[in-house]
């Protein structure tokens, strides 16, 4: 016997699995609670109430994209679950945790093998040739007396589930990337539009500014000035092209296609559907959070570890059993006088190991109260993020409404110095900062538009998928 491990073999004794059977139910370790988090009475930037979360990641979540109602979005947004490679990748991951699920659940019945030989041999003179033929079946099987291997399929039964609940995330990520580079995309359209009217009225100015000059009305830097800011405007088109391209590859690579084969048709009249936010939307909806779920499922996973562990502190049973049969020819191979069997049990149980095993068990502890910890951040920059886009959606509703009207101001304005330079009364500085002023107002104004969707995009990710009711 050694000084770290006590074997006891027992034969011919059916008590041992009784006693097996009877201590399967003594499972060690805590039962899997979700951490306590403390939630507020409401949203701050809304009017839902706040309930007890219970995950409800699973549940369908529908084509949200619809919900502005372009329907190029909906048909980029269909291909993202089917070809988009971080998908593609979180599902076989999601297939690898569920291969492990049933590893393990394996774990839990006996283990049975088939042996068989057969062999010839002889000598010289005198020494007959000789035959000899054998056959074994085998078993063993561990008793779950401590509920180890039971721990040990709910814990990868745990991550089986955060598995799920990534494909989720990766799902709604990815579709969510798809969306505000689509929604950016059109704004550049629009974008693009208005810089092409902006620099057929700059090339208006500078043919009026020309005949001025060439009038003798005019000194020549207003031609120049004229020149500088066509030129500025022409670069800057240049730009919003560039951005937009880099978007369309985006685009491509989102929805698993190389960007060499990919386009997207300008819009220039492109005037996207901002969908009404409801500010009252129920808490509830963030228990479909898939990165909450997943979170939460790490913590179970890591409460099983702790009973794993704890019960390595407890003796482990072992049963065997073999029946076989071994004779000098085929024939005789399986007649009664060949049989033997046998049946075994064994007990073992480690005294001494300078305490490595309650530092595993430590460990274990450790490691639960990490997934805890960041479980609990994970609910907290939830309620963040629905509250900043509750608070964007809001604020850029109301400054949606006001870049309109500074839009339609700087316009006029613009119209009207125009006219006045031409009539002489003021200098074309003035015309300058009032066409600048103009184009910018305009293009802010495409810019909240914009801005809108893409907070409306952020909150329908915030709440897990959509404001629809569970």
């Amino acid at each position: 016997m050694n000084t770290d491990t006590m074997h006891i073999t027992i034969a011919r004794r059916p008590a041992v699995l009784a006693l097996a059977l009877a201590l399967a139910g003594c499972a060690v370790g805590p039962a899997s609670q979700p951490p306590p988090v403390e939630t507020p009475v409401a949203f701050k930037e809304g009017q839902g109430a706040w309930v007890k979360a219970v995950p409800a990641d699973l549940l369908e979540r529908g084509p949200w994209w619809e919900l502005f109602q372009d329907p190029e979005l909906n048909a980029l947004a269909a291909r993202v679950e089917v070809s988009n490679q971080n998908v593609a990748a979180a599902v076989a991951r999601y297939a690898q945790a569920r291969a492990l699920v049933a590893e393990q659940r394996a774990t839990l019945f006996p283990v049975v093998s088939l042996d068989g030989g057969a062999s010839r041999g002889g000598g010289g003179g005198d020494r007959p040739t000789r035959g000899s033929y054998q056959v074994d079946i085998g078993g063993a099987w561990e008793p779950d007396v401590w509920g180890r291997l039971r721990r040990g399929v709910d814990s990868a039964r745990g991550g089986e589930q955060a598995s799920l609940a990534d494909l989720q995330a990766a799902k709604l990520s990815a579709q969510g990337e798809l969306a505000v580079a689509y929604f950016n995309l059109r704004e550049l359209d629009v974008a693009s539009a208005l810089q092409a009217q902006t620099i057929a009225g700059y090339e208006r100015t500078l043919r009026i500014t020309s005949n001025r000059y060439e009038a003798g009305i005019v000194a020549r830097t207003d031609v120049l000035q004229a020149q500088t800011q066509l030129a500025n405007a022409r670069a800057e088109l240049l730009g919003l092209q560039r951005q937009r391209a880099v978007l369309e590859h985006a685009i491509a690579v989102l929805t698993g296609q190389a960007p060499a084969g990919f386009s997207l048709a300008p819009r220039p009249e492109w005037q996207g559907v901002v969908p009404d936010v409801p500010f009252d939307v129920p808490s509830t909806l963030l228990q479909r959070r898939p990165d909450i779920a997943a979170a939460e499922r790490r913590v179970a996973q890591a409460n099983e570890q702790i009973g794993i562990a704890q019960s390595a502190l407890y003796p482990s049973l072992r049963l065997s059993g073999t029946l076989g049969a071994g004779a000098a020819s085929i024939g005789d191979l399986f007649s009664a006088s060949a049989l033997a069997w046998s049946l075994g049990a064994s007990l073992a149980q480690s005294i001494f190991d300078a305490g490595g095993r309650q530092a595993r068990v430590t460990g274990a502890r450790a490691s639960h109260e990490e997934a805890a910890a960041r479980y609990r951040q994970t609910v907290l920059a939830a309620f963040q993020d629905v509250e900043d886009q509750l608070l964007a959606s809001r604020a850029l509703q109301q400054q949606v409404v006001l870049r309109q009207q500074a839009a339609d101001a700087a316009s006029l304005v613009e119209q009207q110095v125009l006219n006045r330079y031409q009539a002489g009364q003021v200098s074309f500085t003035e015309v300058v900062t009032a066409q600048v002023t103009a184009q910018n107002a305009r293009r802010a104004l495409t810019q909240a538009l914009a801005d809108r969707q893409v907070a409306a995009v952020a909150l329908v990710q915030a709440l897990g998928g959509g404001w629809r009711g569970l």
